[in-house]
């Protein structure tokens, strides 16, 4: 089955520019064990070790809002950071890369100049993940990424694609049905045991009299 391309935006993944003459700009698209708002349902962090590999195996872009179709801010293909340098810390994904002399690359460094662009984001595949359910809350923790397609600087940080593989979490769900069927079709068997050995006593004493 073809994965499914999810996105996630980090408010939090502060998009900066040197100072100066600087067309330097740099960024965090992820941040590890960091729970995100509510994705329609349930909640997810990312935890560490889940980037291990992948920026090996991935040709990743820096993008303006995920729209390639204007244009790359840089690229890094397969561990070649060839225009965007990546950094997996301890506390996530950090990024850097030059702003172009293009149209794209201007209108980046004016935006962050002037505060209109706060916040960064990427795109990624899923190949392990774990639901659980704690108290009325479904959690999903990614453990490791498939793929990274590129990381943004985006305009508005506050809302992720929530389009995403949620096999697991109806798993978890199927799971938590059964479960209740079985408690409930025990609870039936005990009543019906305790009514039959009530009848039986019942019985007994109207044949002892």
């Amino acid at each position: 089955m073809e994965k499914k391309i999810e996105i996630r935006n980090n408010p939090s993944g502060i998009v900066t520019r040197a100072e100066g003459d600087s067309r330097t700009v740099k960024g965090r698209a992820v941040v590890f064990n960091a729970w995100s708002e509510d994705l329609g349902g349930f909640r997810e962090k990312i935890a560490p070790g889940a980037l291990d590999g992948v920026i090996e195996r991935s040709d990743i872009f820096a993008l303006l809002d995920h729209r390639r179709d204007r244009g790359i801010l840089g690229r890094s293909k397969r561990g070649d950071q060839v225009s965007l340098r990546l950094n997996v810390t301890d506390e996530g994904l950090d990024y850097e890369f030059e702003a172009p002399d293009t149209a794209l690359g201007n209108e980046l460094l004016s935006c962050l100049e002037r505060g209109e662009i706060d916040g960064s984001s990427f795109a990624f595949t899923v190949l392990e993940d774990q639901w659980e359910r704690v108290g009325d809350e479904y959690q999903r923790t990614i453990t490791k990424i498939d793929e990274l397609y590129d990381v943004s600087p985006v305009y508005s940080p506050a809302y992720s694609q929530t389009t995403c593989d949620l096999r697991g979490l109806e798993t978890l769900k199927a799971e938590e049905r059964a479960a209740e069927e079985r408690q409930i079709a025990e609870s039936k068997r005990v009543a019906l045991g305790k009514y039959i050995a009530d009848l039986k006593c019942k019985i007994n004493k109207i044949i002892q009299k």
